[in-house]
């Protein structure tokens, strides 16, 4: 495997009241591939977020090296952007001078026609042309999360970065925003590593499906390549063997292997 974004050792220890201390990951070892689709999955306090804040440089591995392309990760980045649970919006700014903002922040050398140019290119990638002049407020939740979307997409990241993306949305409206990435993903080919909880979205969205143990000290149990054909149809997919393999093997690793600990 062609090393792109790879983890080794990582492990995070967070302090606690007299000199008390927190492992919430212990040795956690990844490779992943350019342009690869990649969720990490597992039940409340697994580190999920923890992983992808410390890839987003928003916290620190407290041992391990993280490179990006052979560099070391020391920090935020343009070449990593996040797309959180809550979209994070400015609300006195309209949709398209919520992109502006992260476009002019990270290209300055742009021209204005230029910067005008990729921030309407990506507008209408997510959908939103129409909606381009109105504020935060005027536009629906999956709407703000789309905005979310090409903003972070704007600034040309290497690697991005979603958090639980579409877990505070209706079904309907995340069965939407996960087609609207899967079709982006597959015009733009970076590299996305998805935080989720949601089963069925792991496996209609991802190349491989990383799914961790329970905290304390959690770390990689499995790796599940999904050998899925792209682009993928949610429905044809219901009952393909392949989804069906890949997603009972999620449920027998989160429900019944590591959920009796809990008991």
């Amino acid at each position: 495997m062609k090393k792109f974004l790879t983890l080794e050792g990582v492990n995070k220890v967070f302090p606690l009241p007299n000199n008390q201390k927190y492992i919430a990951l212990k040795d956690v070892n990844l490779t992943i591939k350019e342009n690869e689709v990649v969720s990490i999955i597992g039940h409340s306090g697994c580190g999920k977020s923890t992983i992808l804040n410390i890839i987003a440089g928003l916290d620190d591995a407290t041992n391990g090296v993280l490179l990006l392309e052979n560099k070391e990760i020391k920090g935020p980045g343009p070449e990593r952007a996040v797309v959180f649970q809550n979209h994070s919006l400015l609300p006195w700014l309209s949709v398209y001078q919520n992109i502006e903002l992260a476009v002019k922040k990270v290209m300055p050398e742009l021209s204005k026609e230029e910067t005008k140019e990729r921030i309407i290119k990506f507008v209408d990638m997510v959908g939103l042309t129409q909606a381009k002049d109105k504020k935060p407020d005027e536009i629906s939740g999956g709407m703000k999360q789309r905005v979310g979307i090409a903003r972070a997409l704007s600034i040309r990241p290497k690697v991005l970065l979603m958090d639980e993306p579409f877990g505070a949305l209706d079904s309907l409206t995340r069965a939407s925003l996960q087609e609207h990435l899967m079709r982006i993903q597959q015009k733009i080919q970076n590299t996305v590593i998805i935080i989720t909880h949601d089963v069925d979205e792991a496996v209609l969205l991802s190349d491989r499906i990383v799914m961790m143990t329970n905290g304390p000290e959690a770390t990689i149990g499995e790796i599940l390549e999904v050998n899925l054909p792209r682009p993928r149809d949610r429905v044809a997919l219901q009952s393909h063997p392949e989804y069906i393999r890949c997603r009972e093997a999620i449920l027998e690793f989160l429900y019944k292997k590591f959920a009796k600990e809990e008991h």
